[in-house]
């Protein structure tokens, strides 16, 4: 699978069969996630597996209960470990890294035949608390990782000409 197939077919699955993950799988998802670019390399990241059934309910209980997130056999959580660095640019490099890492992960996903949902509607509070992250990291990210029960349709997207505009904003 090429990098434009893998964008094409990446969907926001909801739905997950309980089939568990090989390590040898999960290790190439994960490293895609190593392998991401960051900001003057800093990789300034951690990314949290979860597949103990009690961590699972912890995390669903901090995305507002949102139990798709739990009925994956594995969660991932992405956390920057340096809060405060801010690019030149003015934003936070470990949310920028973090995501690019998140994304990677997605698309590394799909080629894997997994499923992903990009989930940011969580109070950090609460993950933190349930998988003992430090105050000194940030929570950006999570996702539910398995084997989809479904197949989604490919959601609406806007004209390339509504979105790129050339030499200036317009």
């Amino acid at each position: 699978m090429d990098v434009k197939e893998a964008i094409l077919r990446r969907r926001s699955v909801r739905a997950y069969v309980s089939k568990p993950i090989s390590e040898d799988i999960l290790n190439r998802v994960l490293d895609a996630a190593r392998l991401a670019p960051s900001a003057k390399n800093r990789q300034e990241w951690r990314f949290i597996v979860v597949r103990d059934a009690e961590a699972r309910k912890s995390v669903v209980d901090a995305t507002n209960n949102q139990l798709f997130v739990g009925a994956s056999p594995v969660i991932l959580v992405f956390c920057a470990t340096e809060k405060d660095y801010v690019m030149r640019c003015g934003q936070n490099g470990g949310t920028v890294d973090t995501s690019i890492a998140m994304a990677y992960v997605t698309l590394a996903a799909v080629e894997e035949g997994l499923g992903t949902c990009w989930v940011g509607s969580f109070y950090e509070d609460k993950m933190k608390a349930a998988l003992g992250i430090p105050d000194g990291a940030r929570v950006v990210a999570i996702t539910p990782l398995g084997y989809p029960a479904e197949d989604p349709p490919a959601r609406g997207r806007m004209a390339l000409n509504e979105v790129v505009s050339y030499d200036r904003w317009g």
